[in-house]
């Protein structure tokens, strides 16, 4: 049977769908950016940017964006009502202070124990970039992760051990990729979701760390 993998936009839309009401999220650099486009108008989610914003909301219109207002990946936004921007050191206190609800993050490799590595692959031609996914890694209450299932050279991003420099340990809650989702729980890593059609065993065969399978017939 076949199946399909998901947009990095079908991703952004499924992680919006389990953000709770009230909640103060930041969005990583890169596809979590894309959730604040997926956010319903009538759900008071407070986004919130490492370089200084709180409250934002999706990109803007064409020809209406203003220069001032980026989000940490210097892409445009626009501000909601009650909106505000601040110095980053406020910023990041914010983040380190166990003030944001839940994080959603890149990744190079997630471990089963929930290691995450996502600001450098080790390789001696990489450019490192940390920014602020340690502290958000540790201070955030929750951590969601998205990412492509493989590399772009089909080897697994979720691992039994990290091979990579760890961005923090412990700390993921949740993985999104492009054929499911995972929680990672003291027992394991839990599949609760995979695209339709792909079989558990395929998608086993995928992963480099042995998975649970709670999807209950699915696919």
């Amino acid at each position: 049977m076949s199946y399909h993998k998901l947009t990095r936009d079908q991703i952004a839309r499924r992680v919006a769908q389990d953000i709770p009401e009230g909640s103060y999220v930041n969005l990583g650099i890169g596809l979590p950016t894309k959730i604040a486009s997926y956010l319903p108008a009538d759900k008071d989610v407070f986004l919130h940017s490492e370089n200084g914003l709180l409250a934002f909301g999706p990109p803007p219109a064409a020809g209406e964006e203003d220069p001032e207002l980026i989000n940490a990946g210097k892409e445009y936004v626009t501000m909601l009502e009650g909106g505000c921007f601040f110095h980053h050191g406020d910023s990041f206190a914010m983040m380190r202070g166990g003030h944001l609800d839940i994080c959603v993050l890149g990744a190079f490799q997630i471990a089963a124990n929930g290691d995450l590595a996502n600001w450098h692959t080790g390789a001696p031609d990489a450019i490192p970039s940390v920014g602020g996914a340690m502290d958000l890694a540790v201070g955030a209450k929750k951590v969601f992760v998205t990412t492509d299932h493989v590399t772009k050279k089909g080897e697994p991003k979720i691992v039994a051990e990290l091979t990579y420099p760890a961005t923090g340990q412990k700390c993921v809650d949740r993985i999104y990729t492009d054929l499911c989702i995972i929680d990672v729980v003291p027992e394991g890593l839990k599949v609760i979701e995979k695209v339709e059609g792909l079989s558990f065993e395929e998608l086993q065969r995928l992963t480099g760390a042995t998975l649970i399978d709670a999807t209950q017939g699915q696919g």
